[in-house]
């Protein structure tokens, strides 16, 4: 079974609530996971930060750090998307790498990070910066009609929540 295999069944587990087994799969993935984020091969490096998002693994998130800081729009979107994942559950995932997504959401040169850090932005603390931030990317001209309306809706969501705190 390889790493995306392994992941697909721990994201299948953690969905139907069974823990024991996901903590089982996590115990013999653990340091498979650890060696692919350190390849030189973007495309193992991309499934095991797709991986730890899968696994559901709050102990790896600082290897999600380094994939949002990996040259690789495929890494850098794999992290994203499990740093989406982890924050479902709480907001303190996105929180603590909130500069690094209010960078790649500003300024990746791919854009479709840059959608993925804009959704990510959604699972965090509905802080004034962020909302700010995305109403001035949902108002940037450069930008696809996709990823201002996506600023736009993320924003709108954050900035909903923040009044009825």
């Amino acid at each position: 079974m390889s790493l995306a295999e392994a992941g697909v069944e721990a994201n299948a587990l953690a969905e139907s609530g069974n823990e024991r087994d996901l903590a089982k799969l996590r115990a013999a993935w653990s340091d498979d996971l650890e060696a692919a984020a350190r390849s030189a091969d973007f495309r193992e490096r991309a499934a095991a930060y797709r991986a730890v998002g899968q696994f559901r693994f709050r102990q790896k998130e600082e290897l999600l750090r380094r994939g949002l800081e990996d040259p690789s729009p495929a890494c850098r979107g794999s992290a994203l998307l499990s740093l989406e994942l982890l924050s479902r559950e709480h907001p303190r995932s996105v929180n603590s790498v909130r500069p690094l997504l209010h960078n790649l959401a500003n300024a990746d040169d791919n854009e479709a990070v840059r959608r993925l850090a804009i959704l990510a932005l959604r699972g965090g603390s509905p802080q004034r910066d962020t909302i700010v931030l995305l109403q001035g990317i949902a108002e940037e001209d450069g930008l696809s009609q996709e990823t201002r309306q996506t600023a736009a809706k993320v924003a709108a969501g954050l900035d909903k929540r923040a009044k009825t705190r």
